[in-house]
């Protein structure tokens, strides 16, 4: 389960050194939206605590807000096996599942990682949103990348604290953020891509979330969402979000819908979400292989919904 937010310890030299093992980046406060220059907020008072090297930026109305979803989707994942007690697992991610029980899924992970990071600019800071345990940023920093993580889960198995697996293959750890994708906690225009890391279907407000990452990222700089459904009609993505509370609520005991999330994209949301932000979008298509590629076919011969698609949006921040 998630740690509680631990006692701030007000000292300026803790702030100090604190400050110092976040790489350099640029703080707001997540609450008020104060450039701070430390990890307290002079106007709201608000202090970003760090704790095993998780920086925790989640106001307490935010952490009450989400605490049941957060409680419902960490006994899903728990219920389902995800993570392991093996630091080889995450090693491994995204290209070999160790345990066995989710391969197809990271599969398609390893195909969208390997599409998108060649279009990311070489040794550039990057954002990690939803980065869960951590696999993507590890990556990208093993290829001379920035990356700093973000998620609102810390736990050890399948959240931030899981990162800890990778400490003995890196120079240093890569920033870790327990915060929201709609209040980040770092100030404008420092990062060269956002990356909405197969977590873009779990946000509130899609708008809100895309207008936040390209706050942080620089003018001309990328924002990707990689691994979120699309569906071709709407209709067919409510079908698969009611399935999916049914089977949720069969196997775990809860429908999961503690926060109404966005849940899947469509080329509407897209064009809604473009327009509003004066940006466009370019969309790539992986190859995920010839049996995903035949699964809206197979869907049709068998009288069932049509199957999501997953596929990368790229956008710029404008100059």
């Amino acid at each position: 389960m998630s740690r509680a937010q631990p006692a701030a310890d007000p000292s300026p030299a803790n702030h100090t050194a604190d400050t110092a093992t976040l790489a350099g980046l640029r703080l707001r406060c997540p609450r008020c939206r104060t450039s701070i220059d430390t990890l307290d907020c002079p106007a709201c008072g608000f202090v970003i605590v760090i704790d095993d090297g998780i920086a925790h930026a989640l106001p307490p109305e935010s952490a009450a807000h989400h605490a049941r979803f957060m409680a419902d989707y960490e006994r899903i994942r728990t219920s389902e096996g995800r993570g392991s007690e093996s630091g080889a697992f995450y090693l491994a991610l995204p290209y070999r599942d160790t345990t066995g029980r989710d391969r197809c899924q990271w599969r398609m992970r390893a195909r969208s990682y390997d599409y998108l990071v060649r279009r990311l600019p070489q040794g550039g800071r990057i954002l990690d949103l939803g980065a869960g345990n951590g696999w993507m940023s590890f990556r990208l920093a093993l290829a001379g990348y920035r990356p700093t993580a973000v998620d609102l889960l810390d736990n050890d198995r399948d959240g931030l604290g899981a990162a800890r697996h990778y400490r003995a293959r890196l120079p240093a750890l890569f920033p870790r953020f327990q915060a929201e994708m709609c209040r980040l906690p770092f100030a404008d225009e420092q990062f060269d891509a956002a990356v909405f890391n197969a977590s873009f279907h779990y946000v509130e407000d899609g708008e809100a979330c895309l207008r936040e990452a390209l706050r942080c990222v620089r003018k001309g700089g990328m924002v990707i969402i990689s691994d979120t459904p699309w569906y071709a009609r709407d209709a067919s993505g409510r079908q698969m979000l009611a399935e999916r509370r049914e089977i949720f609520l069969h196997r775990h005991g809860t429908t999961a819908d503690a926060i109404a999330s966005l849940g899947y994209l469509t080329d509407e949301r897209l064009r809604s979400m473009a327009d509003a932000l004066s940006i466009r979008w370019k969309v790539h298509r992986p190859w995920y292989g010839m049996r995903w590629a035949l699964r809206p076919l197979i869907a049709k011969l068998r009288g069932r919904r049509k199957p999501s698609r997953f596929r990368l949006y790229v956008t710029r921040k404008p100059s």
